[in-house]
């Protein structure tokens, strides 16, 4: 699938980001991982009292605060660096009898409860689990709601120009009159360090304690 959004070409001789994209860029395994806990107890009462689905709600509010932060939006295109200007969500989504799961690619959108609408309606009219190569300008989104774990990753290629970021989260518990949830962030060390993965969390964090 080709890409959908527009990107710019980086100038190698001239991005103060060079010397560190290619130092990484041709590792056997040059993703970092970071889990984190995230309060979503705001956010919880939001989703439920509209009849939101959590998940989806979720994916929304995560890919929107990474749509945010240019460091998650760099990727490499046929061997070049690239900034798109924005990225799409590319979701796990089970269908069926719940044993199996599809991938789902959905545009951000303007809002939440738009989000979720185009999302359920996409994934309804999926009926294959792969719609081909979902492209570069995406952001994969996962979660596992029986488990509140403390460390995740996920399954990589091998290919070191694959940049795509990967966020997942957990099942939430209550902990002091607060609900937490267990959320890890994925990404390529040629474009994203510690500093980025911080700024993620601060404002992911604040969108979703704005829906409060």
């Amino acid at each position: 699938m080709a890409e959908e959004n527009g990107y710019r070409v980086i100038d190698l001789t001239t991005w103060k980001r060079a010397a560190h994209c290619e130092k990484y860029r041709g590792w056997a395994q040059p993703y970092m991982s970071v889990t984190l806990e995230l309060d979503i107890t705001g956010f919880l009462s939001y989703v439920k009292a509209r009849g939101l689905s959590f998940t989806l709600a979720m994916t929304y509010a995560v890919c929107d605060s990474a749509n945010a932060l240019e460091a998650f939006r760099y990727r490499f295109l046929r061997g070049q660096p690239v900034l798109f200007d924005r990225v799409d969500t590319l979701f796990t989504y089970l269908d069926g009898d719940g044993e199996l799961f599809k991938m789902v690619r959905v545009p951000l959108g303007n809002s939440v409860e738009e989000y979720v609408a185009q999302a359920e309606q996409t994934a309804a009219a999926q009926h294959r689990p792969f719609e081909g190569e979902p492209g570069s300008d995406v952001l994969r989104c996962t979660s596992l709601p029986w488990v509140a774990f403390t460390n995740m990753s996920s399954a990589f290629s091998g290919d070191p120009d694959y940049a795509t970021p990967i966020f997942a989260w957990g099942k939430y518990t209550e902990k002091n009159g607060r609900y937490m949830l267990p959320f890890t962030v994925q990404a390529h060390h040629s474009f994203v360090d510690g500093v980025h993965i911080g700024r993620l969390a601060q404002t992911l964090q604040g969108r979703l304690d704005g829906f409060a």
